[in-house]
């Protein structure tokens, strides 16, 4: 791995916190399989992703001096 990226652009992060959400959850009785943890993780992380171009965008609209 060379390229860094931000964490909460992370597969990985994603997956991890919502496999231990899931868990919580299954704990107070809310079912929660592999295959919808999968699907949550992928949705997350688009929204994340959407969310960080956005931002993005907005700062750089926003911003009060020139890119050299």
């Amino acid at each position: 791995m060379i390229a860094n990226k931000p964490w909460y652009l992370s597969r990985t992060i994603w997956a991890s916190l919502i496999a231990v959400l899931s868990a919580g959850g299954s704990l107070l009785g809310v079912p929660v399989d592999d295959a919808d943890q999968a699907a949550l993780a992928d949705t997350v992380l688009q929204a994340v992703a959407a969310l960080a171009g956005i931002l993005a965008i907005i700062g750089r609209v926003s911003a009060t001096s020139r890119i050299g």
